[in-house]
């Protein structure tokens, strides 16, 4: 690691200035650099905080990442301290940040973090849907085609999925979220988080779908029920094991094995598998090994 430069990514409040940690209001006072996705929102924020910039101010978004990640770098590499900030939340999630995240870490330069606000947490912990396990999904391809291979991918996740979307491409993701996981997938639309107009609709896809179609503004997190399997007969368990394991005397191999079996029954991959791990130890007994 270099001596002195660092790379700090810094949480932003959602929304409610109120959140901004102690430690973020310091590096802002203190970063020698600040790279703000939206510089504009940036000063709003200081203001908001009672906090004076003396830094210098770039813009670092999507559009420019590639062209201003090196010279940051090299300015780390030279002792720096650069922070950066997005418009919300924690740089890099979903917004600019990773690249040079990367960069520096390649370059032997120090990368830490400020942590604080997360829509994607927040979200979480507002739906009321478990927590235990959970994927986050971010945006959601634009095109229809792309976005629908994506959700029939996940049709089978069994952990609670985080989305983020635009407002006015909500109504069309929901619906196709409730033909791809069945439209009573228990879900939550978060609208505004820790703002003046914060909003979370709880229900079944196809109510959220409906809802959506509606007016919608703001940021919007949406958050999805992963799939939860009905209980498998003995019986039925056991002729998924049978029959896999036909196939692979066949020469078909364990994996193709598994997933025909599941294409034939209509059921996820991962059920027959669990099946055949449960069998294992029982054909083990059954040989008397």
């Amino acid at each position: 690691m270099t001596d002195g430069g660092q790379v700090i990514l810094a949480a932003t409040p959602l929304g409610n200035p109120a959140d901004a940690s102690a430690r973020l209001r310091e590096v802002l006072q203190t970063a020698d650099v600040i790279a703000a996705e939206d510089t504009r929102r940036l000063h709003r924020l200081a203001t908001d905080l009672g906090v004076s910039i003396t830094a210098p101010v770039v813009s670092y978004f999507e559009g420019n990442e590639s062209t201003r990640t090196t010279g940051l770098v090299q300015q780390a590499l030279a002792g720096a301290t650069i922070a950066v900030v997005t418009d919300a939340g924690m740089p890099s999630v979903s917004d600019p940040g990773f690249r040079l995240v990367s960069e520096a870490i390649a370059a032997g330069v120090t990368v830490t973090a400020v942590p604080g606000p997360s829509a994607v947490l927040t979200a979480l912990a507002v739906s009321g849907l478990p927590v235990d396990r959970f994927c986050f999904e971010g945006f959601l391809p634009r095109k229809e085609g792309p976005r629908t291979q994506r959700l029939a991918e996940l049709a089978d996740e069994p952990r609670t999925m985080v989305f983020f979307e635009a407002p006015h491409r909500l109504a069309d993701s929901a619906a196709a979220m409730a033909v791809a996981f069945g439209p009573d997938r228990s879900a939550a639309i978060c609208r505004e988080l820790t703002k003046t107009y914060e909003q979370v609709i709880r229900g079944p896809l196809s109510e959220l779908a409906q809802w959506a179609t509606g007016e919608v503004l703001g940021e919007i997190t949406v958050v999805v029920s992963g799939v939860v399997d009905e209980p498998v007969a003995a019986d039925q368990s056991q002729s998924w094991v049978a029959l896999a394991e036909e196939l692979q005397r066949q020469g078909i191999d364990r994996k193709q094995a598994i997933a025909e079996v599941a294409r034939r029954n209509g059921v996820p991959k991962r059920q027959v598998y669990a099946a055949m791990v449960l069998a294992k130890p029982q054909r083990l007994d059954e040989s008397g090994m």
